[in-house]
Order: structure tokens, then sequence, then C-alpha cells
């Protein structure tokens, strides 16, 4: 499981709908927006432990704007501490060879929804409020990168 995090002020998702109208799907204020891809071998285990990663991982400044501070120190100091959750089967793309990337690492939608599924809900059980993209549809993500500060996790 891969995991593209991004430190932001804020970040939306917008669904399109095969008719050309919009909605969003999931909004945050400052805090952290994470596509997250899963390939054929990810599972439960996989799951929590990106969650847990994601939850954890120092990115966030302390008083003197210093990268110490993680969502886990944001929620015990009664701060929100939001997550935007994408779902990107493109962070298995292989360029190796060619022009055209590969996806034959990325898994299928039917084992990748569940795994990412879990992420979120093992995020909220951990105090962060969770905003979402959604499956098999068409999105379009807005950040702001803070920072900017960019990092690829995979476990």
């Amino acid at each position: 499981m891969r995991g593209l995090v991004q430190r932001v002020t804020r970040a939306e998702v917008e669904v399109v709908a095969p008719d050309g109208s919009r909605r969003v799907s999931g909004v945050i204020g400052a805090g952290l927006c994470v596509f997250v891809g899963v390939t054929h071998d990810d599972g439960e285990a996989q799951a929590a432990k990106m969650a847990e990663k994601i939850w954890h991982l120092r990115l966030l400044d302390d008083a003197d704007g210093v990268m110490n501070r993680s969502l886990a120190n944001r929620f015990e100091d009664g701060d929100l501490a939001e997550v935007l959750v994408v779902s990107q089967f493109t962070l298995y793309g292989n360029t190796d060879k060619g022009r055209r990337p590969s996806w034959i690492d990325a898994a299928r939608p039917e084992h990748a929804e569940p795994l990412v599924d879990l992420v979120v809900d093992r995020l909220r059980s951990l105090g962060a409020r969770v905003a979402t993209g959604e499956f098999r549809t068409e999105m379009r993500v807005e950040i702001v990168n803070d920072g900017p500060v960019t990092l690829m996790l995979e476990v």
C-alpha cells in the first residue's frame, strides 16, 4: 500500500458525474491530504499500518515552526485533526518501459475499495475528521500544499 501525503492548508475533492454536473464529496481545512494506492497483496494489516503511519507522522509545525507535530498531537491538544483521503490507483503505475504506464500492479477496485475504507475507518476511530473522495468516479482534487510538504509512504 502506498500513500502520497501532502500537508495542506485546505483541500477539496469534487466528483464529476457523467452528465458533467459536479458536487463536492469532501473538504478539509489545515491537515493532510493523502492519496492511497492499493496493490494485489495488500490486506487489512497494511490498511491498519497505513492509518497508524498517517496518524503519527510528524509533518505539522510546532510553535517554533518545526515539523514536530502529528495529527495525534493536534487531536490531543483539542484541535481538529483533518485528513482528506482519496483513492489513487495511479500510485502503482509502472513507467519502466515505453511511454504508457502499466497499471498491472494496481489492485482492482473490488479489492482496493474495502482497504481504503479501512484506512478511513481506522483514522476516524483514532479521532481524525476524515473527508473522502469516491471510488469509480472522476474526481477533481484541489489542494493548497503547505510548505510545500509532500512525502511518499509505503507499508
